[in-house]
């Protein structure tokens, strides 16, 4: 009898372990096809447009996007209010970031295209070059250059390694770099172009230690006779012009206010959020601000600045005062502030 309890036991649960991986394997199919059709109504609702990349010579858009439809977690290097960005390797030598987009409303799905194939004319040393986009009713995804020393944001308050910390000449080198990227896109682009969020988790850092700026899912582009476009606001809280609040406009005066952010960030190594600040009722801008009135910036600088030339310094200090400037028509163009950083010293 207990022979028989035991065997009865034994069956039951084998019977329970070969119908669980039955159901397992029956999700896991279920999972596995429902991710095929998604790929399959991607690939063929979607539209796939390339500017310029190495892929093209080795890899096809269409393999190009089964691989991107696959990206997962465990790839993500970054998120933000507007999407997740991804590293697709390849291969041993080939990488992208491909960035996910939410799908917005109507009309910024309409002004989405346009915009893209504006900046994929953009060429210059100092702006994240995008190599393509893909379009499709579920996501678009935007196709850039990877950046092997991810962001300034990461340098400056991340987790990176000590060792890695920003040296005065480099962070002057990011500020210069940083600068000629802007002024190019406010000055030299037809049309021209506000971007709207200037930040340090948007100015990205090649091999070279160099800036180049990114992001333009938020830009707004501009008629070359006009000085401002209307829109909704929108930007990053501690990075936004003051008068942005009351008027709603994007202008490149708004832009040159959130540079003068990013340079006070490269000098004291703290958000413009920073806790301390929110406890004492205060900001970055006007903490600076104050201490530099009282001639005591050297209070701010940043602990993991350990050697700096002083005068260099001040005079950062000093243009970024200038961009700061509460009325915008105080505010020097990017070309000004790009001139003032070549000649610092």
């Amino acid at each position: 009898m207990a022979r028989f309890a035991i065997g009865f036991y034994i069956t039951i649960c084998v019977t329970l372990f070969v119908l669980s991986k039955i159901v397992v394997s029956y999700l896991l199919y279920r999972k596995w096809a429902r991710k095929r059709r998604i790929i399959e109504n991607c690939l063929s609702g979607g539209k796939m447009v390339i500017f310029r990349s190495t892929m093209t010579q080795s890899l096809s858009a269409s393999s190009f996007m089964k691989m991107a439809m696959r990206l997962s977690n465990k790839d993500i290097i970054g998120s933000g209010g507007h999407g997740t960005l991804y590293q697709l390797r390849i291969n041993d030598t080939t990488a992208f970031a491909v960035k996910k987009m939410n799908k917005g409303n109507a009309e910024i799905d309409r002004g989405f295209e346009r915009e893209l194939v504006a900046i994929g004319d953009i060429k210059h040393r100092n702006i994240l070059r995008l190599h393509g986009y893909y379009m499709a009713p579920q996501f678009n995804l935007l196709i850039y250059e990877l950046m092997p020393n991810r962001s300034l944001d990461c340098f400056l308050h991340g987790k990176l390694d000590k060792k890695r910390s920003l040296d005065w000449p480099t962070r002057l080198r990011v500020a210069v770099s940083a600068a000629r990227g802007i002024a190019y896109l406010h000055h030299d682009c037809i049309p021209h172009i506000i971007h709207r969020d200037i930040k340090s988790s948007n100015i990205l850092l090649d091999q070279n230690m160099e800036a180049r700026i990114s992001d333009f899912g938020l830009a707004a582009l501009m008629q070359p006779n006009k000085s401002h476009v209307s829109t909704v606001v929108a930007g990053t809280f501690g990075y936004l012009a003051p008068e942005y609040f009351d008027t709603g406009r994007a202008t490149t005066k708004g832009d040159i206010y959130s540079f003068g952010v990013v340079l006070l960030e490269l000098l004291t190594g703290k958000r413009p959020t920073d806790e301390s600040f929110i406890e004492n009722g205060t900001n970055l801008v006007n903490w600076v601000k104050e201490t530099v009135k009282e001639n005591r910036e050297e209070e701010t600088i940043d602990s993991a600045l350990v050697s700096f030339p002083i005068s260099e310094i001040k005079a950062v200090f000093g243009i970024a005062e200038k961009c700061l400037e509460v009325e915008p028509s105080k505010r020097p163009t990017m070309v000004d502030v790009l001139k003032m950083l070549e000649q610092v010293k």
